[in-house]
């Protein structure tokens, strides 16, 4: 799969998840694993999230629709998942129960920080390729 394919779908599901914290937020807590042992449900909170989530989910369409144009992007939304996944790294290490929290947050917070570290590394194609 291209970057540009890896970007678009990763877009697409981070933008998905953004929505549903933004308009559907109690919901959104309720079925996502391990929200709930965070503390109580808190809209504003949720919606920050999810307005981050959002602008991440664009910068990564972005990055799909034109490579070069988009590769800042990328960046920054590599940024943001990053750093969120090294807070569920380090929450994580103290709590006691770091297998169990890792492994149940390696498809939401993990995999999609690798796939866009991955889509923001510069590539050896040439420009606008990938």
């Amino acid at each position: 799969m291209t970057k540009q394919i890896v970007a678009a779908l990763l877009a697409f599901a981070l933008g998905a998840n953004a929505l549903a914290m933004l308009f559907a937020g109690p919901w959104w807590y309720g079925v996502v694993p391990g929200v709930t042992t965070t503390g109580p449900f808190n809209p504003h909170f949720v919606k920050d999230i999810g307005a981050a989530y959002l602008v991440v989910a664009a910068g990564l369409a972005w990055r799909a629709a034109r490579p070069a144009a988009g590769q800042a992007a990328a960046v920054a939304a590599f940024a943001f998942l990053g750093l969120h996944a090294l807070i569920h790294l380090f929450d994580a290490a103290g709590d006691g129960h770091a297998g169990a929290d890792l492994s149940r947050d390696f498809v939401g917070v993990f995999l999609p920080m690798i796939l866009a570290a991955w889509i923001a590394w510069p590539s050896r194609a040439a420009p606008g390729q990938g």
